[in-house]
């Protein structure tokens, strides 16, 4: 469903009719369908809810206003619109930055936090060759992005899709997505994160180093690290299962949900 939400058409989806709510936010200009296969998985215990961010997937806005603030704005908005008052909160890859902004904006709105692939910070070194890429030539940036991504053998039908849905974003608002972020240089206090969280990290993602992961587990205080062996940058699409296992661990409905 579209929805209209800070001056901006965002493109949303909602999957089952639990009372029990997970919503997700994917990374860089990932689309919604970063997490469709754990939705698949979790739809009949859970209502799963997740949308393109703004300048991602069918959810195009003015390249200028693609900000960190104003997308954690959207997040609320869109939690406001389709009347979820509290959730757990699941992130991937750049979207972890978003996430955590959220929850320590607005923590008795979140009854936990599921990170996966994620980071708390975006710097200059590592993203700057992204954002040059994308604006010298996007097809070949994302081709090599989403290579290092999924390392994982027999996963070219999943390489073609993560091609296909980050090539849905136009190469400024790819290019804008991660150079509004390190410009802001925001200081993330995971020591007040007060909500349960789940780390969930490939022990192959090059993406985002797993000493990132390990640092976010041992800091935030009610946190547990899950590594995948031999999984990439985005279990959500290689390792579905796993990761579905691991939040309904962490995470457990109970009998009146």
């Amino acid at each position: 469903m579209f929805i209209e939400v800070n001056n901006n058409r965002l493109n949303t989806v909602s999957f089952g009719k639990s009372r029990r709510t997970f919503l997700t936010h994917s990374g860089w200009v990932g689309s919604w369908e970063v997490w469709q296969q754990p939705f698949e998985l979790m739809s009949e215990s859970w209502r799963c809810v997740s949308y393109d961010h703004r300048g991602a997937g069918e959810s195009p806005v003015p390249n200028e206003t693609i900000t960190p603030e104003a997308l954690v704005d959207d997040l609320f908005a869109v939690m406001d619109a389709l009347k979820v008052e509290h959730c757990v909160l699941g992130a991937e890859s750049a979207g972890g930055l978003i996430a955590l902004k959220a929850v320590l904006s607005q923590p008795d709105r979140f009854e936990g936090l599921v990170l996966v692939g994620a980071t708390s910070a975006i710097t200059v070194e590592t993203a700057k060759p992204l954002v040059d890429g994308s604006r010298a030539d996007y097809p070949a940036t994302v081709k090599a992005f989403v290579d290092a991504c999924v390392p994982e053998p027999d996963s070219e039908h999943i390489r073609r899709w993560g091609r296909n849905i980050l090539l849905r974003a136009k190469p400024e608002a790819a290019a804008r997505m991660l150079e509004s972020a390190y410009e802001r240089k925001f200081d993330i206090a995971l020591t007040d994160i007060a909500i349960p969280t789940l780390v969930i990290h490939g022990s192959k993602d090059v993406i985002i180093p797993m000493d990132v992961a390990k640092h976010m587990a041992n800091v935030i205080p009610d946190a547990e690290l899950i590594i995948l062996e031999g999984a990439g940058h985005v279990p959500t699409m290689t390792r579905p299962q796993e990761v579905v296992a691991a939040i309904e661990r962490r995470f457990p409905l109970s009998a009146s949900e």
